[in-house]
């Protein structure tokens, strides 16, 4: 979503299919302020949620990196064992 849904910011209701409320109905200056303060609040928000997308999936890449550290360290238990019984033969 950008901004052209709105047309021009503070020129009455948007493209966007709702009203846009009185203030932004009415325009001018009063209208221009309250679509920009909504748009820096819906940016905002927007960082905010690819910020925490992006923490998610670093904190799934550090999960599958200690347990692949895991299952190597099984891999190389088994073939200690391996080893060993080759050596009691």
């Amino acid at each position: 979503m950008g901004s052209d849904q709105l047309g021009e910011l503070g020129k009455g209701a948007g493209k966007g299919g709702g009203a846009g409320g009185s203030v932004r109905e009415a325009g001018g200056a009063f209208g221009k302020r309250e679509a920009a303060e909504e748009e820096r609040y819906f940016r905002q928000k927007e960082r905010e949620q690819l910020a925490a997308l992006k923490k998610h999936h670093e904190e799934e890449i550090d999960h599958h990196k200690k347990e692949i550290e895991r299952l190597q360290k099984e891999i190389d238990r088994h073939k200690g064992k391996i080893r060993k019984l080759k050596h009691d033969d």
